[in-house]
């Protein structure tokens, strides 16, 4: 989403709290993360519902897709995986050596080089931005002159730029977001970090609502345009507050910070030295998605919308069954460096709990994901996109249990001090992606939906989307292979809980049977939300049960977790 070696500082390090001891304190932190992931994702739910109310699958989605996904470049490369990477594990093993003042020097540091970088990055975006969208969607170029032919009405390369322009400041300040985040994880304060973003979602939808109320025909092509600049303003006041809403605990926790450029600062350098291999492998992740995009401008109108949708529910497991377990789990698996058996079992453990979470997950999207994506079906988003985001989110769901391993397994080589294996492996999951894609989305994009659903349901929408997510699935489970056997070099002993993911994916297929069959049953004129809260609970509740039947080991510790927390 880095090598933190051995500190230069002499100081003998304290003896790490007992495992009894940690295992709460991590499992209690995936619980806050996966709250404030949840409260985040929910509100992006909601923001994307707001998209596609007011943008439909069209041509001012493809350019708020390509908008929003450039500037993203510095917010991935300078934060998330990278700095989780560099910045965590030296961090965290001040604080566990009891060496707060030094940490705090340490932090002002490597937030005075962000600060540095995420400016000058960021007005290099403004300035080239239209070089930046030549580059990174060139379909998005003959728009110009099929809008003057009268082919089209929207010059989705004119709006790209504009949006980048507005964008790219804001990826500055999430940068800074994702250091407050780092501060505040490796102090096991999970929840705020994490819940932050609903602030950034709440800014956008607040921005559309005002504006959509005082604009009524939202279906005007001039209208839509003006919305489109109300979203990105949106966007750049949400990561204001996003950050600010950070600092007052991260100063509370700070001990001797002081902001500065200074290279001497102890960690600062050997924090560098993991963050570039760490950067490769985050700027490898990076280029899959602009190969995506790159790709996706290529193809019929409504390809980069219907990937975006799409993607919006394909991240939400990653995030929440994913992420919040990694997240947790890093700075505890940094402090058990050179403790081989007892970091094994944390990550068997944390395997086993990510894929009881994620398999029904899979499944649902599988078998339910029509009506998941009907949630949408309002304003511009009418049946031909609820099909094609179906279609295409079946492509990505293939990949969502492998991509959430590897997140993982990812984190347990950044415990490990070693962040060029997780770099050159997402080398080879980006090209073997790529390869597949090429061929397989342009051959798909010379079908129409309504090839496969009829007429009515599928519009003037092309299936080449869906090559782009199946492409995607396969190089997911190509990178996992390649994770596990370089794991294993490491740690001879580790191998994957295959036989847990068969008994849930068995379980979880049983479990769709009664929620297939109480959709079936159900009136076709029930409001959409209160049919998808029927199928879907009645969904999980089935494969919570046959968890508890099978007595699955994760299960049991949910529910203990349930009970303690009903007894406080």
């Amino acid at each position: 989403m880095s090598d933190p070696a051995e500190s230069a500082d002499p100081t003998t390090p304290q003896e790490p709290p007992r495992p009894p001891e940690r295992v709460p304190r991590s499992r209690a932190g995936a619980v806050s993360v996966f709250a404030g992931i949840l409260l985040s994702r929910l509100m992006g739910f909601v923001r994307e519902g707001a998209f596609a109310r007011y943008f439909g699958v069209g041509p001012h989605q493809d350019a708020l897709t390509a908008a929003m996904r450039v500037p993203n470049v510095l917010q991935n490369l300078l934060g998330e995986g990278a700095l989780s990477a560099s910045f965590i594990p030296i961090y965290s093993r001040l604080l566990e050596e009891g060496r707060e003042k030094e940490a705090g020097r340490f932090a002002g540091a490597i937030f005075g080089l962000m600060v540095a970088a995420a400016a000058g990055l960021a007005l290099l975006g403004i300035l080239l931005a239209k070089p930046i969208v030549v580059l990174l969607a060139p379909g998005f170029l003959r728009d110009a002159a099929a809008v003057a032919a009268g082919r089209m009405t929207v010059d989705r390369f004119a709006l790209t730029v504009m949006g980048i322009r507005i964008l790219f400041p804001m990826a500055g300040l999430l940068v800074l977001s994702v250091w407050a985040l780092a501060i505040l994880n490796s102090n096991r304060r999970f929840f705020l970090p994490y819940f932050a973003p609903v602030l950034w979602n709440t800014a956008i939808v607040v921005a559309l609502a005002i504006a959509g109320h005082r604009l009524v025909d939202t279906r005007n092509v001039a209208v839509q345009i003006q919305l489109f600049q109300v979203a990105c303003w949106g966007a750049f006041a949400g990561g204001l507050l996003q950050f600010l809403v950070q600092l007052p605990l991260v100063f509370s926790i700070l001990r001797g910070f002081r902001p500065s450029l200074s290279l001497r600062v102890p960690g600062v350098r050997e924090a560098l030295a993991a963050w570039r291999p760490a950067v490769a492998g985050r700027g490898v992740v990076q280029l899959a998605g602009y190969i995506d995009l790159f790709l996706a401008t290529s193809l019929a109108t409504g390809a980069p919308a219907a990937d975006r949708i799409a993607q919006t529910f394909y991240l939400l497991p990653i995030s929440l069954f994913g992420m919040s377990v990694a997240a947790s789990e890093l700075p505890e698996m940094s402090r058990l460096r050179g403790q081989g058996p007892a970091l094994l079992g944390r990550v068997r453990r944390a395997l086993r709990y990510v894929a009881f979470l994620n398999v029904p997950t899979v499944v649902g999207y599988l078998v339910f994901g029509y009506l998941v994506v009907g949630l949408y079906r309002r304003g511009n988003f009418g049946a031909p996109g609820n099909w094609l985001v179906y279609l295409v989110l079946c492509g990505y769901s293939t990949g969502i249990l492998a991509t959430t391993t590897s997140r993982l397994l990812q984190n347990t080589f950044y415990a490990l001090g070693d962040t060029r294996s997780p770099a050159r492996i997402a080398a080879i999951r980006v090209g073997t992606s790529a390869l597949v894609a090429v061929p397989l989305m342009f051959l798909l994009d010379r079908f129409r939906l309504a090839a496969l659903v009829g007429p009515q349901a599928g519009g003037a929408l092309f299936l080449g989307s869906v090559g782009l997510s199946l492409a995607s699935g396969f190089g997911a489970w190509m990178e996992l292979y390649q994770l596990r056997a370089a794991l294993r070099r490491k740690l001879p002993e580790f191998d994957l809980p295959w036989r847990e993911d068969i008994r849930m994916i068995l379980l979880a297929l049983a479990a769709a049977l009664p929620g297939a069959l109480v959709w079936w049953r159900l009136p076709s004129g029930l409001h959409p939300i209160l049919k998808a809260l029927i199928v879907l609970g009645t969904y999980g509740v089935s494969y919570l049960a046959l968890a508890k039947v099978a007595r699955l080991e994760e299960i049991e510790s949910l529910l203990a977790g349930v009970r303690r927390r009903l007894g406080r």
